[in-house]
């Protein structure tokens, strides 16, 4: 569903991994690793088509894919419903009915997204993933925010996506129980260009 050959990745001019090579298949989820700032969500960013790569090539269909990031990309004025229902009919994807059961959001439905806790943002926003119909899901650290509970709603979705031939790319470090290759990125890590010794006065 989704390959990367020989991939790079920066922030802006800096190098930050490189010489990735990784494939996943219907029903596969990867689980990113590796201590903060090793570049998880630039990766994820790329592989989202938020950038491009410095090196290499990801090969997919594009409208394959949804990403959930940091944010969580909710309209305040408009209810947990109209805000589903808007990415529903934004990707033409499935029904809200099935995102508000799975998510526990049944409850909250004709609630203001801005008048939501942390918590419950955080499973709305998951929940978008649900109605897209996109087979690749791209999360990082999607768990942020959720009581126990809710972290194991977002576990059995990810497992009945899985069920369904979709795939998930996500970087987490939370065990969600979840069937899953890890792919550490360590050593993946970029090495910074050698500064000439001349040149040291000028930085």
């Amino acid at each position: 569903m989704i390959e990367g050959r020989d991939v790079s990745v920066g922030r802006g001019s800096v190098p930050v991994l490189e010489g990735l090579n990784f494939t996943l298949s219907a029903g596969e989820a990867l689980v990113l690793r590796g201590p903060n700032g090793i570049g998880k969500t630039t990766l994820l960013r790329t592989l989202a088509g938020l950038q491009a790569p410095s090196a290499g090539e990801i090969l997919c269909d594009r409208d394959a894919l949804a990403y959930a990031g940091h944010a969580d990309g909710l309209k305040l004025t408009l209810t947990v419903a109209e805000n589903l229902t808007f990415w529903a009919k934004v990707f033409g994807g499935g029904t809200i009915e099935t995102a508000l059961e799975a998510f526990n959001l049944g409850g909250l439905r004709d609630r203001a997204a801005g008048g939501l806790s942390a918590g419950q943002k955080r499973r709305l926003s998951l929940a978008r993933l649900t109605v897209t119909g996109r087979e690749i899901w791209i999360l990082d650290e999607p768990t942020v925010s959720l009581d126990a509970a809710s972290v194991q709603l977002f576990a059995q979705a990810i497992r009945a996506h899985l069920a369904a031939g979709g795939a998930a790319i996500m970087a987490t470090h939370i065990d969600l129980g979840v069937e899953g290759r890890l792919l550490d990125l360590a050593p993946f890590k970029a090495k910074l260009p050698e500064i000439d010794a001349d040149d040291g006065g000028f930085l």
